[in-house]
């Protein structure tokens, strides 16, 4: 997570401490609204690997779409 944390800071030219208030409010919601996706994306996000993940590669798909 720490590396969406730096891109996001970067990109959006905020401090880290806001960016991760940012990227935990995403993931958030993202659990809030497609709960199973949501902990995958945070399982993906804290480190966990893809442990066999239909999501594996998900976060550089998404980096990669947006430009991070």
């Amino acid at each position: 997570m720490d590396e969406l944390i730096k891109t996001v800071s970067e990109k959006a030219g905020i401090n880290p401490e806001q960016a991760k208030a940012a990227v935990n409010s995403v993931v958030e919601f993202v659990k809030n609204k497609v709960p199973v996706v949501g902990e995958q994306l945070q399982g993906l996000l804290s480190g966990g690997g893809d442990g066999g993940n239909p999501l594996a590669g998900a976060a550089d798909a998404l980096k990669k779409k947006f430009g991070f």
